[in-house]
């Protein structure tokens, strides 16, 4: 159950940081190049191919001028309530 949960959170913060990416109109070039990351890595953690490391979740973050603490919390809650 712990496993669970806690691949449904990082499935939901990787579409947390995709709905960002989209709503603030950066394409995935865009975003790796703000974030100083390869488009594949931004690519693979968006399709969950790939488990970001903290470093990766901090540059996307502030690079798409989120908060990674609020990200997680609303993946949290997201999970609770499904």
């Amino acid at each position: 159950p712990a496993d669970r949960t806690a691949d449904a959170i990082c499935s939901e913060v990787a579409r947390l940081l995709k709905t960002e990416r989209v709503k603030r109109g950066f394409s995935l070039n865009a975003l790796a190049e703000r974030a100083g990351l390869s488009r594949q890595t931004v690519s693979f953690v968006e399709q969950e191919l790939r488990i970001p490391t903290l470093g990766t979740l901090l540059r996307l973050t502030a690079a798409l001028e989120v908060d990674l603490e609020k990200i997680i919390a609303r993946a949290r809650r997201s999970v609770s309530v499904s």
